[in-house]
């Protein structure tokens, strides 16, 4: 099985209807290949859901969501900089779900077998905050690793990197033994303590891909580093 819909029902964020979907690709260059999951709004497209701010059922309180807005011009949220482009694979994935064309793997086995001796990605597009916890579980229970990341502060920090957005809400993951992926202005940034540079970005040389690299995979991972990356 190489796709499939792991999770239909409500957002654990806000009681909306959302599906998650795994699929396995090796179009991203920077992953490599990867199981990616996305977590998307089942009734409404991620464009539509982005400019509504019906997006926060599966980004909740992302500070890179943007902002809702009724200009007919624009397609999605004004000011949004999350480096996730709708345009391509949410919404490629979304038409896709709405055409029929994945097959549900919503029992335990099925979760199982798409993750089996694959590197899976939580949230390719949106937070897996927004699913229960036991379908990452189940996914993840074969992988060869993960790579998972979060902003609702606090969700599984054992499997997930806690996103912060300022150094201050790093350090304060840290206190608490999680480790973080923050984004950064510039390089300078770096907490040279508690963080290293991604090894799979631009500003590091992209000298290796994610599906190797298996440093975010929150507190499974052997590294105690946290990760930052320059903003893009």
């Amino acid at each position: 099985m190489k796709s499939g819909i792991i999770y239909n029902g409500q957002s654990l964020l806000d009681g909306k209807p959302i599906v998650a979907i795994a699929t396995y690709s090796d179009r991203n260059t920077k992953t490599g290949k990867v199981l990616q999951t996305y977590i998307i709004r089942s009734d409404i497209s991620p464009l539509d859901a982005s400019k509504n701010g019906e997006d926060f059922s599966i980004c909740g309180d992302c500070q890179f969501r943007g902002e809702v807005t009724t200009d007919p011009k624009r397609k999605q949220a004004k000011n949004r900089k999350c480096y996730v482009n709708l345009g391509q694979g949410p919404t490629i994935i979304y038409k896709a779900y709405k055409r029929g064309v994945y097959p549900m793997a919503t029992n335990h086995a099925d979760r199982v077998k798409l993750g089996e001796a694959r590197v899976v990605r939580l949230g390719t597009y949106g937070d897996p905050a927004a699913v229960p916890s036991w379908v990452w579980d189940q996914l993840l229970s074969e992988c060869d690793s993960h790579l998972a990341y979060s902003h609702q502060s606090g969700f599984r920090p054992d499997i997930t990197m806690q996103s912060a957005d300022t150094l201050a809400q790093a350090n304060d993951h840290w206190s608490k033994g999680s480790r973080t992926f923050r984004v950064i202005t510039n390089v300078d940034e770096i907490d040279k303590v508690n963080e290293i540079l991604c090894p799979a970005s631009k500003e590091a040389g992209r000298r290796v891909q994610c599906v190797k690299c298996k440093l975010c995979s929150g507190l499974t991972s052997n590294s105690k580093k946290s990760i930052a990356i320059v903003e893009h």
